[in-house]
């Protein structure tokens, strides 16, 4: 059980983690970047996540990606597939709850570069992409990489929204933290105490450098 939870939460958490990476740094860039009406209101939704109950973000994701949910319905007549109780469930979830953490560090590492910078990569004829690329990512990338690490802890340890979507199926959906939460129910003292020290001991590695990597931003 422990073996198979851990391979999957390392599989689920890396998966995620590169989604929310590159979707919270473009997004984060794009809002940095623009002022429009809506903006605060489009950042609050985003950030969401940080602040409802994981079960009550879990239930939305049923809504919308259940078999008869918004989008999940279309999915299934277009392809038979359907999210719910499946590995892919398991990395919406933790990509959902952690993309506020990766948002947030790249809104911040964005806002913080000199808007000249830009334009003087504009003036020696990089473009929109070039400057991205080779100016702009550059410059945020301490940001970016604590943006990514705190991201990383969030999907390792998330349960709520994972639970309420993905199920607790052994061999199939249960990740590290839902296999503690069924050992400790179980009795099975010693292994939830295992898989528990193992997470903390890897909370404590990711916010030290987290921590290093915010100061050297600072």
């Amino acid at each position: 059980m422990i073996r198979s939870a851990l391979f999957l939460s390392l599989w689920v958490t890396l998966a995620s983690t590169l989604i929310v990476a590159v979707i919270g740094t473009i997004s984060g860039y794009l809002i940095s970047r623009r002022r429009f009406p809506g903006r605060g209101l489009l950042e609050a939704v985003l950030n969401l996540p940080l602040v409802l109950p994981p079960t009550v973000t879990g239930y939305y994701l049923i809504v919308l990606l259940g078999r008869r949910g918004l989008l999940g319905e279309t999915l299934f007549e277009w392809t038979g597939f359907t999210v719910p109780f499946t590995w892919v469930a398991c990395v919406v979830a933790a990509s959902l709850m952690a993309f506020p953490l990766m948002l947030r560090s790249a809104l911040v590492a964005f806002e913080s570069i000199d808007p000249r910078q830009a334009l003087a990569a504009a003036s020696l004829g990089h473009g929109r992409l070039s400057t991205f690329f080779r100016v702009l990512v550059p410059m945020a990338r301490r940001g970016l990489l604590a943006g990514m690490v705190l991201s990383f802890a969030r999907a390792l340890g998330e349960f709520g929204a994972t639970l309420m979507l993905a199920g607790n199926i052994p061999g199939r959906t249960q990740t590290l933290p839902l296999a503690i939460y069924e050992a400790a129910l179980s009795g099975e003292d010693r292994d939830a105490l295992l898989m528990a020290g193992a997470l903390t001991l890897v909370s404590v590695i990711v916010m030290i450098l987290a921590g290093r990597l915010d100061r050297k931003t600072a």
